[in-house]
C-alpha cells in the first residue's frame, strides 16, 4: 500500500511539472521585461502558443527519419519520468529504487542526446549547429553536476536521491562543511546554465542556435517540444532544490501534508527564477567559445568541494 501511494505521488509530481512549466516559462518572460520598463507578454502566454501549435498542421522534412517523428514523445516522456523519480513533493523518491542519482543522470543525458540527434536527422545545416552547441553545453555542465552528486553520494552513503534529501532535511549534513556550500555553488551554477538563463542561453531564442534542433519542427512537434523543454528547466531546479533545499517536502504521505509540499516548491521554483532573472540581466550574452572559461571554473569549485571531502572538512 505505501508504495501504491507513492506511486501516485510520483504521477502527481510529473502532473504539477507539466501543468506549471509554461507558467515559469512566461514568469521569465514578465519579469525580464520588468527588468527592462517594458509591459511584456502575458504570464500564460506559453499556454497560449502551445494550444495555437497543436492545432496547426506538421511539416515533417522529407529526409527525416523516425528519430525526427519520435523525438518529441521521447523529450516529453524522458522528462515526465525524471519528474516522477525526483523527491519533489516528499523526502523520499516515490519510485523507490528507481531514484537513483545515477539513472537521474543518464535520463537527462538521453533526453539531450535525442533533442541534438533530432536536430542532425532533421538534415538542416542551422539546426546541426544548433545540436553541436547543444552537446558543447553537455559535455561544459554535466561534469559538474555528476561530481557534486558524487560528493553528496559520499557523504550520506547513498545515491538514493530520497536519502540524500532526508539527510539534508534532517541535519545529518551540515551546511558548514566546506564541501557541501562549495557542492552547493557549482551545482547552482550548473543549474543557471541548464535552465538557458544569460550570459550562456536565451531559452526563448526560437530562431538562434540554443533551440537550433527546434527549426524544422512545427504544428504538434513543435508545441511538446517547447513545453518539454520548458518541463526541464523546472526539473532541474527541482533537483538541485531535492538535494540542497528539501525543506518543505512532506516525511509522509498525506492530503495536507502534499499540498504543503507543493506549495513550498512552487515558491522556491519561483525564488530561483527571480534570483536568475535578476542575475541574467545584469549581464550580456556570451560567445560559445567563452563559455568554458566559467565552465571550468563551476567545475573547479565542484573538485575543490571533493577535496574538502577527502580530507574530511
Amino acid at each position: 500500500m505505501p508504495g501504491i501511494k507513492l506511486f501516485f505521488v510520483g504521477l502527481t509530481q510529473a502532473l504539477l511539472v507539466l501543468l506549471v512549466a509554461p507558467l515559469f516559462a512566461g514568469l521569465t518572460r514578465v519579469l525580464r521585461a520588468r527588468l527592462h520598463s517594458r509591459r511584456g507578454a502575458s504570464i500564460f502566454q506559453d499556454y497560449r502558443d502551445i494550444f495555437k501549435l497543436i492545432k496547426r498542421q506538421e511539416v515533417v522534412p522529407a529526409q527525416a527519419s523516425w528519430v525526427f517523428r519520435f523525438t518529441p514523445y521521447v523529450v516529453m516522456a524522458t522528462t515526465l519520468l525524471i519528474a516522477m523519480v525526483i523527491p519533489i513533493l516528499t523526502l523520499q523518491s516515490p519510485l523507490g529504487m528507481a531514484g537513483d542519482l545515477i539513472a537521474v543522470v543518464y535520463l537527462f543525458a538521453l533526453l539531450r542526446f535525442f533533442f541534438a540527434v533530432a536536430g542532425l536527422d532533421s538534415g538542416s545545416g542551422f539546426a546541426g549547429i544548433g545540436a553541436s552547441r547543444e552537446m558543447v553545453l553537455a559535455i561544459l555542465v554535466e561534469p559538474t553536476i555528476i561530481l557534486v552528486l558524487f560528493v553528496l553520494a559520499l557523504l550520506t552513503g547513498s545515491t538514493d536521491l530520497g536519502a540524500i534529501s532526508q539527510k539534508v532535511a534532517f541535519g545529518s549534513i551540515s551546511y558548514y562543511r566546506p564541501a557541501v556550500w562549495l557542492g552547493m555553488l557549482a551545482f547552482a551554477v550548473a543549474t543557471f546554465i541548464e535552465t538557458g538563463k544569460l550570459p550562456f542561453d536565451l531559452a526563448e531564442a526560437e530562431q538562434e542556435l540554443q533551440e537550433g534542433p527546434l527549426t524544422e519542427y512545427s504544428g504538434r512537434s513543435l508545441a511538446i517540444l517547447k513545453w518539454s523543454l520548458s518541463m526541464k528547466q523546472v526539473v532541474v531546479i527541482a533537483l538541485f532544490l531535492a538535494v540542497f533545499f528539501p525543506f518543505g517536502s512532506a516525511a509522509a504521505v498525506s492530503t495536507s501534508s502534499l499540498l504543503v509540499s507543493a506549495a513550498a516548491f512552487l515558491l522556491k521554483v519561483t525564488g530561483f527564477y527571480v534570483i536568475a532573472a535578476l542575475m541574467e540581466n545584469s549581464s550580456a550574452r556570451l560567445i560559445i567559445y567563452k563559455a568554458p572559461e566559467v565552465t571550468w571554473l563551476a567545475f573547479g569549485i565542484a573538485l575543490l568541494s571533493f577535496v574538502f571531502y577527502l580530507v574530511n572538512v
